[in-house]
């Protein structure tokens, strides 16, 4: 990535996380109606005997106070086979707490596979939120999910848990 993009991008950021809290009657704040919610996430994985890089992004939106509906797409490299995950989901952050926000949520996974056939995949997460800045978060949480019509011959385990990390930028 050359200096000019990340320069750009580390502005926009910078940008987003400066912008000044909601009004005092907006009790949900970062997780109120209407607002959006990016989600990068990096890290490694573990699948098919190998060890995996991975990077994700997303966006949810929420749809009613701490309920939010969202897409999440990550890209599994520096292995074979190279993966994809496709994720819509849902989540409910418990807003009314305060400092750490816990959450739950479910969702339903499509993963691509190169010289595989696609698998189908159901969850669930739960965690907390850490206020990072004015619109900024750190997430930490656990994640279950549970492979549908999952062959073992190709699969090792039908089921995974494994944690989740996630900064995300609201607005």
């Amino acid at each position: 990535m050359n200096r000019k993009l990340t320069s750009t991008a580390l502005a926009v950021v910078a940008a987003f996380v400066s912008i000044p809290p909601a009004s005092a009657a907006d009790v949900a704040g970062a997780f109120g109606r209407g607002r959006t919610h990016f989600v990068v996430t990096a890290g490694t994985g573990y699948a098919f005997d190998e060890s995996y890089f991975v990077v994700g992004a997303g966006v949810s939106y929420y749809v009613i106070d701490g309920l939010n509906v969202g897409l999440f797409l990550e890209s599994w490299s520096g292995s074979d086979p190279h993966m994809y995950k496709l994720t819509p989901s849902a989540q409910y952050v418990f807003y009314q707490v305060p400092v750490l926000k816990p959450y739950i949520g479910a969702f339903y996974r499509r993963t691509y596979v190169e010289g595989l056939s696609d698998i189908n995949s159901v969850g669930g997460r739960a965690g907390v939120y850490l206020g990072a800045g004015r619109n900024a978060y750190i997430g930490a949480g656990a994640v279950y999910e549970s492979y549908l019509d999952c062959n073992t011959a190709v699969y090792r385990s039908c089921t995974n848990t494994y944690p989740e990390l996630s900064f995300t930028i609201a607005f």
